[in-house]
């Protein structure tokens, strides 16, 4: 793509100058330089005025993917159980469907204007006010993301060490203290990843996350055929012989159609498994040879892979335990067991490795409010990261009910990543000389705004009604 700038005149900017600028050009063009447009055999083509991207189509699906792939994997299984294996199948596609149409929303409204970033779509749809609505929500759901990650490090590696050390449960040593294992996994393994300029670099950790997370899939598939059902669970399960099975059949039963007071709760946290759109446009503003056709790919056959691989863990992980399973599918597992010992280790590479995908939409949000003029600063840029993942840290190990307190973020930021704010931008943003308020398109986008906004309020009010009655929320991202 040849980058062009009006100045005058129309002006080549030099190649050189614009790798230069690195990823980051983004974050300081003005909102009176953000696009061309070349009118030519009467069509209307849109030059984006950011650098040229250089991430391959197959990089990009991994760090999408990745983006998609959450923590809330773990607790699929769990939603199967309280919903019913039919209405599950049932939510799951529509959530996915919805999730793709959202990412059309979006990329449709950064054609349309030229810009690849969240927080300048608010900008050009509401002016500064939608620039910082969209960075605060985009900032406070990834810190969310960021944290359940951090935490399930901080729950599961030193149990993965006492395991591969054979050392007692609970045991004090210093090297299998939760606090401890995160600062050191923060500073060591994530914050390098952070500091790479570009996103695109982060594809290779995206593909070994991504490979980590198909070993735990076949772990739990093979697991369904040499695990009889289960009457207790977690790390003292006892499996039940014929006699007792046939005594406990009910808790043994898969259920086609179930409710129970944790079904409303679950179908919120099924809603934000495919949330991913604070990364869709730093990942399209990187990808060489950019479309918005060839972006909606890339987001359909990630969106794809995750559906399989969601259904898949949650039909295998409930036929394997069915009432008994846990909200987090590798507490029903013994920490004895050699090959789940390794696929917890791989859970947390996966999730490891997927923090610094999450942490840069924050940055980028950061520099869109504070320094959105500024020329790219190696300062800034590592300044932020190591203040982000210092909060972070912090959160994980201060906060006693980190589950709670970012299930309630979830439950409000999601639903305007996923809903709202992609419908709002596009009803704003696409001409209504183009698109008249009463067009099909138009009212497609109204409906799935109110329809974000009713997820927010079921979700908000299950939440509260769960710490009203002193119960935590299940499941995560």
């Amino acid at each position: 793509m040849e980058i062009q700038k009006m100045s005058n005149g129309h002006h080549d900017l030099s190649r050189d100058k614009s790798m230069e600028s690195g990823f980051d050009a983004l974050d300081n063009i003005t909102e009176g330089e953000t696009f061309l447009h070349d009118k030519s055999n009467g069509k209307i083509e849109t030059h984006f005025t950011d650098f040229e991207g250089k991430t391959s189509f197959g990089m990009s699906i991994f760090n999408l993917s990745n983006a998609i792939m959450g923590s809330g994997i773990l607790g699929l299984a769990y939603a199967m159980a309280n919903t019913g294996i039919i209405v599950f199948v049932i939510l799951l596609i529509s959530i996915a469907l919805l999730s793709a149409y959202s990412i059309h929303l979006l990329l449709k409204s950064a054609e349309v204007v030229g810009i690849r970033a969240y927080e300048q779509l608010g900008n050009h749809a509401f002016g500064t006010p939608g620039k910082i609505l969209a960075a605060c929500v985009v900032t406070m759901h990834n810190i969310g993301a960021m944290s359940t990650y951090l935490y399930i490090v901080k729950i599961e590696l030193p149990h993965i060490i006492e395991g591969l050390m054979d050392l007692p449960a609970n045991s004090h040593e210093w090297f299998v203290n939760g606090n401890y294992l995160i600062i050191i996994v923060s500073f060591m393994v994530i914050l390098p990843l952070a500091l790479m300029k570009r996103l695109g670099y982060l594809g290779y950790t995206s593909g070994f996350s991504l490979s980590c997370m198909v070993f735990f899939l076949i772990s739990v598939i093979y697991k369904k055929f040499v695990t009889v059902c289960s009457v207790a669970h977690g790390n003292n399960a006892t499996f039940l012989n014929e006699s007792i099975y046939n005594s406990t059949a009910d808790r043994c039963e898969a259920k086609f159609i179930t409710a129970n007071p944790q079904t409303a709760f679950t179908i919120p946290i099924m809603a934000f498994a495919f949330v991913c759109h604070p990364e869709v446009l730093p990942i399209y503003t990187e990808l060489k040879n950019p479309s918005k056709k060839r972006m909606q790919k890339i987001a359909n056959i990630s969106i794809l892979a995750m559906f399989v691989m969601y259904l898949l863990t949650a039909i295998f992980g409930y036929l394997t335990f069915y009432a008994t399973v846990e909200s987090e599918l590798l507490k029903n597992y013994s920490i004895k067991d050699t090959l789940m010992l390794c696929v917890r280790l791989s859970v947390l590479v996966a999730v490891t490795l997927t923090v610094p995908v999450v942490l840069f939409p924050i940055r980028r949000a950061v520099l869109q409010i504070l320094f959105p003029d500024k020329p790219f600063s190696w300062v800034r840029h590592i300044s932020i990261a190591v203040c982000l993942l210092f909060v972070v840290n912090l959160l994980v190990i201060f906060v006693p009910n980190i589950r709670d307190i970012f299930g309630f973020i979830g439950a409000t930021s999601a639903p305007s990543l996923i809903f709202i704010l992609p419908g709002i931008f596009y009803i704003c943003i696409i001409p209504k000389e183009q698109q008249p308020l009463k067009s099909r398109p138009k009212i497609q986008a109204m409906v799935f705004v109110t329809l974000g906004f009713i997820f927010m309020i079921m979700s908000v009010t299950f939440i509260l009604v769960e710490w009203v009655n002193g119960k935590t929320p299940k499941g995560g991202h």
